[in-house]
């Protein structure tokens, strides 16, 4: 396996991107994704171009979403970088703002999961993905919970084998 890289020389892959707008979907009007939630609009973005938040009955086109999204992913590995001390691989970074994409950045450099990776425990960060289960009070794995928010255990379980080196 490559030798894992400095945080400051990686970049969302176009396969990361492909990812996260996968998981995210397109709304071409700003919905609240589900009760409890900020609106969003484009692919899962909460703030518009200027910074100000996603407002209902805001509208974009597929160009303009996509652009918002790479500004978006922008923001986050800005982040990533401050908070994130040791190298990784490509998949490993790919996985981690994937994850801040959709918790956001200081839900994810406060977490756990980023005090045992800066401690070189990489495998351990990797499983601390798949705490990130629930919403709004309801364990999104439980079985009883899948009609409700079980796409986030998906989504979970996917961030975490791509962190672990093993999307397919």
């Amino acid at each position: 396996m490559k030798s894992r890289l400095l945080i400051a020389s990686l970049a969302l892959s176009a396969a990361g991107l492909v990812g996260i707008v996968a998981h995210e979907g397109y709304t071409d009007g700003a919905v609240i994704p589900v009760p409890g939630d900020v609106p969003t609009i484009g692919f899962g973005s909460t703030r518009r171009p200027d910074g100000s938040p996603v407002q209902i009955g805001d509208r974009t086109t597929p160009p303009q979403a996509l652009s918002r999204a790479l500004a978006d992913v922008r923001q986050f590995e800005g982040a990533l970088r401050q908070c994130v001390t040791v190298p990784l691989h490509q998949h490993e970074y790919d996985a981690y703002i994937g994850l801040a994409y959709n918790i956001g950045s200081g839900a994810f450099c406060g977490s756990t999961l980023v005090r045992k990776l800066n401690a070189g425990d990489y495998a351990g960060a990797c499983d601390e993905i798949l705490r990130w289960r629930r919403f709004q009070g309801r364990d999104c794995s439980a079985p009883e919970n899948a009609r409700i928010c079980g796409g986030l255990w998906v989504r979970r379980q996917g961030e975490h084998r791509q962190c672990m080196g093993d999307a397919a």
